[in-house]
């Protein structure tokens, strides 16, 4: 992560001392004007606003909480399910603002699944003193009046994993939506030539990020003009009883499957229902995502394939976004869209040997 208090250039970006020192002026006058207290005269006041600006003075709100013994608070809020993803976005947080202890408090809050619990969440986070928040929106729509509440109190608000379009957050954080589901929908296309249904399992529609997805698979089944027909798709909500048998009962009623795309990390349920009906053979499996229980099943080619998310590298990225608009001023892009990795058998070794250098967890080569 780059020194929020420098410039694009390297250098140490200016300060108060700069600005007096320019001026002719004392620190304090400087201080004063800057922050609109009394015993300064308006056109001195006015020069000093003018100069800094002349300077790119951004001012260092860490270093001023600091100096009144105070911490920024950021509270971050993400789903304990699926834990597979969530704990390494968290962890991802965690090493980021680990070199800036000193200057923030981090207030971690879990809810159940997305779009569960976490307007209540979002709520008490504003009654708290909360300098800036970080979160997964699941449902966009109820949290959208308080995101505007949130940037009229001047809170910054960062989505991560998915986003909240139509807010006034500050910007959001994930892997390329649209690119995952037409990557895997290229693949099932590549794999499956005769005519056929697919089956797609998702978590809820409302989400951004899951709505791109099955909306981008979709479009690429028809720019492809692939043999495959979207014969279901099941919002199974990040539960995975229910993704077992929404999945059952969707292959009873669907012989003619011969695909799958599984677009959260909700996989390992929607293979076991595969497994139990006898069809796990016949049906080529595009998953999402990379943890232990996954590996064996792509080892041994009943899952063809998986789009990593970068979960950690979301979470870093995040808390840079938010820690150098809180420090330094910097408005980030609206959107960082990560690109996917696709991991088949043929590199999931290298994978496993790159990952836990980027999930900052230890991954088992073998299938045990």
């Amino acid at each position: 992560m780059s020194d929020p208090l420098k410039g694009p250039n390297g250098r140490r970006a200016p300060g108060i001392k700069d600005i007096a020192r320019e001026l002719g002026v004392s620190i304090g006058t400087v201080d004063r004007a800057l922050h609109s207290r009394q015993g300064i005269n308006p056109m001195t006041r006015a020069r000093v606003l003018k100069m800094a600006q002349t300077l790119g003075y951004q001012p260092n709100f860490a270093a001023r909480h600091l100096k009144l013994n105070r911490k920024l608070r950021v509270s971050v809020h993400l789903p304990k399910e699926i834990a597979s993803f969530f704990d390494a976005l968290r962890e991802g947080i965690e090493e980021a603002a680990e070199p800036f202890r000193s200057s923030i408090h981090l207030d971690f809050q879990s809810y159940p699944r997305l779009g569960e619990q976490d307007v209540h969440l979002f709520a008490e986070a504003l009654k708290q003193n909360t300098n800036g928040l970080i979160l997964a929106p699941g449902s966009p729509a109820e949290l959208k009046p308080w995101i505007r509440k949130a940037a009229r109190s001047h809170i910054p608000v960062v989505c991560v994993s998915t986003d909240a379009p139509g807010t006034e957050r500050l910007c959001t954080v994930s892997c390329h939506p649209s690119g995952s589901g037409a990557l895997a929908g290229e693949l099932l296309t590549r794999f499956v030539k005769q005519d056929a249904e697919v089956l797609l399992v998702t978590g809820d529609l409302k989400t951004s990020d899951h709505l791109e997805k099955i909306n981008a698979f979709r479009e690429c089944l028809a720019d492809l003009h692939s043999p495959l027909k979207v014969a279901a798709v099941l919002e199974a909500h990040d539960d995975s009883a229910l993704a077992y048998r929404l999945t059952l009962d969707t292959l009873r009623q669907h012989p003619a499957i011969k695909a799958a795309y599984i677009s959260t990390a909700n996989s390992i349920p929607v293979i076991r229902a595969l497994e139990d009906s006898g069809r796990m053979k016949d049906v080529v499996v595009v998953t999402t995502d990379l943890f232990p229980a996954l590996i064996p099943f792509i080892r041994s080619g009943k899952v063809v394939g998986t789009l990593y998310q970068r979960p950690k590298a979301q979470g870093k990225l995040a808390f840079e976004s938010l820690y150098q608009f809180l420090v330094a001023g910097r408005c980030p892009p609206v959107r960082h869209r990560l690109a996917p990795h696709l991991i088949l058998r043929s590199n999931l070794d290298m994978f496993l040997e790159i990952l836990p250098g980027d999930l900052g967890r230890k991954f088992e080569r073998g299938d045990e």
